[in-house]
């Protein structure tokens, strides 16, 4: 197993993810606790010492999963993180409840690692709101108690969101977690992400290192590229060798759900073997491939800006729109667009096509935002009822 060092701890580069565990008939709320507790198990023995859980994770009972799996095991043996529910915004005023509440699941009276939770457009005003929410003075309090051991934050948002939470409250955040993987490196900002936590000095956590399973294949094509550089090597070794090829990153989270998907990622921590330039290079332009025709090409050139009556700003809507066309829905987007008010909304365009007149791209704005704006309407109110 590799090792990263942290404040002069050994933390296990791969860590174990609690958001996927096997389930019982396809209910994520039923997990199946003697298959979850065999690969918690098998990771402890294979040398994995860094456990994830959260608040949500399959609806609320992976944090007692995992409390009782681990609970078999000397507590100073493993290291044990969750995370206060901030995508949630009633959740925001109930951090105490839920923090002991948390405590109590997990069945310890301490976590190693704690995160304020998906820092993003829809909660950053409440993460920001010590006056009325008190979050983040309470979590520093259970850090200087002694309940927390290290402070930490996750970010969904935007790169712009993340300069705004450090610059409040960088000096107190001890580690940080981004979606990162080589198809999000460009596509999502995140190799923005990773060069300001690594301008803050600050370790970084990796999410979704295989984009929920997309990244788990590749094309016949491409694959054969890599493989003149790396004989044999499959496209799971590839999404985890490029993550180890990043400054900064410390540990990656991967879900487990399967025990032979664990052993093949078992494997490839045995040995640190990052990618050369070379195959970064390749490996990128391989996603520029994944993304190109799926996904409205817009290069942020602002000249729709000054052309549109309802003054939306269009290269924001169609990066949202991009997330959701290329992930095929998930939250992201919804969350981004819940926190504009209605009036800058997709479904807010009129359909003028004036943007489209001076668009280097040509591409077809009105269209995109018509069924992009009824998609959303949808989600939101499904997500949040009729006040979304």
């Amino acid at each position: 197993m590799i090792y990263r060092d942290y404040k002069g701890d050994r933390l296990s580069m791969m860590g174990f993810g609690a958001m996927r565990l096997p389930v019982i008939d396809g209910n994520d709320g039923k997990v199946d606790v003697p298959k979850a507790e065999a690969l918690v198990d098998e990771a402890y023995r294979s040398g994995i010492n860094y456990f994830d859980t959260a608040w949500g994770y399959h609806m609320g009972t992976s944090e007692t999963v995992m409390g009782e799996a681990l609970s078999r095991y000397p507590r100073d043996s493993y290291r044990l993180s969750t995370k206060f529910p901030g995508y949630d915004l009633s959740n925001f005023g109930k951090h105490e409840e839920i923090f002991a509440k948390q405590l109590e699941k997990c069945k310890v009276d301490y976590f190693d690692f704690y995160f304020l939770h998906n820092v993003c457009e829809l909660n950053i005003d409440r993460y920001m709101d010590e006056e009325k929410y008190h979050t983040v003075s309470f979590f520093r309090r259970m850090k200087a108690e002694g309940k927390i051991k290290h402070l930490g934050f996750s970010c969904h948002g935007s790169l712009e969101v993340m300069k705004r939470f450090l610059e409040k409250y960088g000096e107190f955040m001890e580690f940080g977690m981004i979606q990162m993987n080589y198809l999000d490196y460009n596509f999502q900002g995140a190799k923005g992400k990773l060069d300001l936590l690594n301008s803050y000095r600050i370790p970084v956590w990796v999410m979704e290192p295989l984009r929920g399973g997309m990244l788990a294949k590749m094309a016949p094509a491409d694959l054969e590229r890599m493989r003149k550089t790396r004989p044999g090597i499959e496209p799971v070794e590839l999404a985890f060798r490029f993550l180890q090829s990043l400054p900064g990153v410390t540990v990656i989270l991967s879900g487990m759900t399967e025990m032979e998907q664990m052993r093949e990622k078992l494997s490839i921590f045995e040995k640190d073997e990052p990618l050369s330039k070379e195959e970064t290079d390749a490996l990128l332009d391989i996603a520029k491939g994944l993304i190109n025709g799926k996904v409205a090409p817009c290069t942020a050139c602002k000249y729709c800006l000054s052309h549109c009556p309802k003054e939306l700003n269009i290269p924001v809507l169609l990066e949202k729109y991009n997330e959701d066309a290329l992930t095929g829905g998930g939250f992201i987007a919804p969350f981004a667009i819940k926190a504009l008010p209605p009036e800058k909304r997709p479904s807010a365009c009129i359909g003028c096509k004036s943007c489209e007149k001076v668009c280097p791209q040509q591409i077809r704005i009105s269209e995109i935002l018509k069924a992009f704006g009824s998609k959303m309407d949808g989600m939101l109110e499904a997500f949040f009822g009729k006040e979304a």
